[in-house]
């Protein structure tokens, strides 16, 4: 049987995708075949694979630290918040219901089933997998049904090691905490610990180290320091992504509460010559900025009213009057029209709402999905593109009529009369070096990023060297063949 190990959290946003993916890297650099796998994810920020599927985009690179493409097994459900009480079901790459928190746990045998069956698939063709907890398994009123953590290493008798966040604070309490509310079996399932985010002297938390293994039993397998290049891998989690601060170009970016594939920020931010600053509700838009860039939606009519409440719509207007540049992906690209309708009711109650009307296109709201990989060109002059699309709704217009982009071999995007404003719904398109290199000479700045996937790679063994240093690696190899 293929050997596997779970990772699991002491809380939320402990570091847990990232150790997953620099263990990938680990157990691949050497000689194993590894996949990552995580049986349920909550994220709107997520990736299209080349089985026709979308997952979250956490699993994206941690196949990237694999050195093979994602499928829908490694992410075999995915939630996307559409409210504050109700989400999107993906289930194995497609959509398969909008359900509340609350009817959720009916739907959870079914996919416990179909979690099982993915991981499976991915089994045999793997010496390793590394699974991915979600949240915490302290969550003892989650249990019953649970597919993200204890539930799921149960269905398929995987050891777990749990990881607590010292830059928090308290992670003695959070690990100590979690094995005296678990229930014996489930605590009989965790074979060690680590603790992540140290910053200074490790040698200071070695009394700490001692308290947790002789109050719970398990093994210690490290503590982690703060890993520095962190800010070079794409992050997951909305809480993640903050103002990158290079000196230039300045790119306004404001945070719709629905926020979706942020990773289009990525790129951008890893350029010393660009100023990616992130507007928190309630801040303008700031006068002195080169673009404004509105990223994607998971509900783009709910985003556009939050956009009116904060008056960046004013600011807007202010920006492209002072000759500012303007770009909209996805929902941002949706929100720049003239009108979004929604006749069936898709994002909540049928209706048409106003759009900001900086380009004359409006779009439809339809039941029909698009999720699929592209690639092309600019029309002006022949760039390279490649990305990938995630939206439902048909935009259409006069100022279609001035596409900006070939994608998959139709014309795709919309532009005003002086090409100052501009829309699509191709998301990844900064990871294309010339593409992004020539964006940026439009806006009078320029890239010295000549290969952004060569440094997300050098990111990626950097954070392998940075486990193999402070890890057990023996240990957790002797923990998954335990399992």
């Amino acid at each position: 049987m293929t050997k596997a190990i779970m990772i699991q959290g002491a809380g939320s946003n402990v570091g847990k995708s990232m150790i997953v993916a620099g263990l990938c890297r680990v157990f691949v650099r050497k000689g194993l075949r590894v996949r990552p796998f995580k049986p349920q994810n909550m994220s709107n920020n997520a990736t299209v694979t080349a089985d026709g599927g979308e997952i979250g985009r956490a699993q994206a690179l941690q196949a990237l630290a694999c050195g093979v493409p994602p499928v829908i097994d490694m992410n075999p459900v995915l939630l996307k918040p559409e409210s504050e009480v109700g989400a999107q079901v993906i289930l194995q790459g497609k959509r398969f219901a909008t359900v509340k928190a609350r009817d959720y746990a009916k739907l959870k045998l079914n996919l416990l089933t179909r979690t099982v069956e993915s991981f499976r698939r991915l089994q045999q063709e793997a010496d390793l997998v590394i699974i991915e907890g979600a949240g915490s398994p302290a969550e003892i009123n989650l249990r019953a049904g649970d597919i993200a953590n204890m539930g799921f290493a149960e269905a398929v008798d995987a050891p777990v090691v749990l990881v607590g966040d010292i830059d928090r604070g308290g992670v003695i309490a959070q690990l100590v905490g979690t094995h005296a509310v678990l229930p014996a079996s489930d605590r009989d399932r965790i074979r060690g610990f680590m603790v992540n985010k140290f910053r200074g002297d490790v040698s200071l938390f070695d009394g700490g180290r001692v308290e947790v293994t002789s109050r719970t039993g398990w093994a210690d397998l490290g503590v982690l320091p703060w890993f520095d290049d962190a800010w070079k891998l794409p992050a997951e989690d909305i809480m993640d992504i903050s103002s990158s601060h290079g000196s230039g170009v300045k790119i306004a970016v404001p945070r719709l509460s629905r926020i979706a594939n942020f990773d289009d920020l990525d790129p951008l931010s890893q350029e010393p010559g660009v100023s990616v600053e992130i507007i928190e509700a309630g801040q303008p838009l700031p006068g002195n900025a080169d673009l404004v860039l509105i990223p994607g939606s998971k509900s783009t009519i709910a985003d556009l009213a939050h956009f009116r409440r904060q008056g960046w719509d004013i600011d807007l207007a202010a920006h492209i009057r002072r000759g500012g540049h303007v770009l909209g992906i996805c929902g941002g690209f949706q929100m720049l029209g003239k009108e979004i309708a929604d006749p069936e009711g898709i994002e909540g109650p049928p209706q048409t709402v106003d759009g900001l009307g900086v380009l004359d296109v409006s779009t439809v709201m339809t039941p029909k999905k698009h999720v699929v990989e592209v690639t092309g060109r600019t029309l002006e002059d022949g760039t390279a593109v490649a990305g990938y699309e995630i939206h439902i709704g048909e935009t259409a217009g006069p100022d279609c009529e001035r596409a900006w982009l070939e994608i998959n071999g139709q014309t795709h995007g919309a532009a005003s009369a002086d090409h100052k404003i501009q829309g699509c719904y191709v998301h990844g398109l900064f990871g294309a070096d010339a593409f992004r290199a020539r964006f940026l000479r439009q806006l009078g700045g320029r890239s010295t990023v000549s290969d952004y996937g060569a440094s997300v790679e050098a990111a990626l063994d950097a954070l392998a060297d940075h486990l193999e240093e402070h890890a057990d690696i023996d240990a957790l190899f002797a923990i998954a063949q335990q399992g």
